[in-house]
């Protein structure tokens, strides 16, 4: 079992890296805070252990989830589309997170939801804490280049 991860992010090759360790993160709405007086933007999110992802472990565990903290600081302004704020309990899907070339991140959830960070720079933490709990579910995604038929 790899240990917990504490990662820094301050160039988009970095935030690849991230993004990589937070595909398929759930993310309680809840969870989500901009903070305007620290220009941060802050998740708290639970996401699978896709570097763990092969190893069965000594109690016959093979997939496991695990809580982190995920935060951006520098951040000017967060715009929110596809994601209905009001709805607290929604738990949504974390596809990627990329940077792009105009001075942003953006978020990207399952269902089309986006959150985009206007940014002074990209300096990005991931954080995990806590224990890391087994889970049978491993997330699935089909083939997005599958012939049709």
């Amino acid at each position: 079992m790899a240990g917990r991860l504490r990662l820094k992010a301050t160039d988009p090759e970095d935030l690849a890296v991230i993004a990589s360790f937070l595909q398929d993160a759930i993310v309680p709405i809840q969870e989500m805070s901009f903070q305007p007086a620290e220009a941060r933007f802050v998740i708290a999110a639970t996401r699978f252990r896709w570097e763990d992802a092969g190893d069965t472990h000594e109690d016959g565990r093979i997939y496991e989830r695990q809580l982190c903290g995920l935060s951006f600081d520098g951040v000017r302004t967060a715009r929110v589309r596809g994601i209905d704020r009001t709805r607290a309990g929604e738990i949504l899907s974390l596809l990627t997170v990329t940077a792009n070339e105009d001075a942003t991140i953006d978020l990207i959830f399952a269902g089309g939801g986006v959150i985009r960070l206007e940014i002074e720079g990209i300096l990005c933490h991931l954080d995990d804490f806590d224990e890391p709990w087994p889970t049978m579910w491993r997330p699935n995604h089909p083939d997005a280049e599958a012939p049709e038929g």
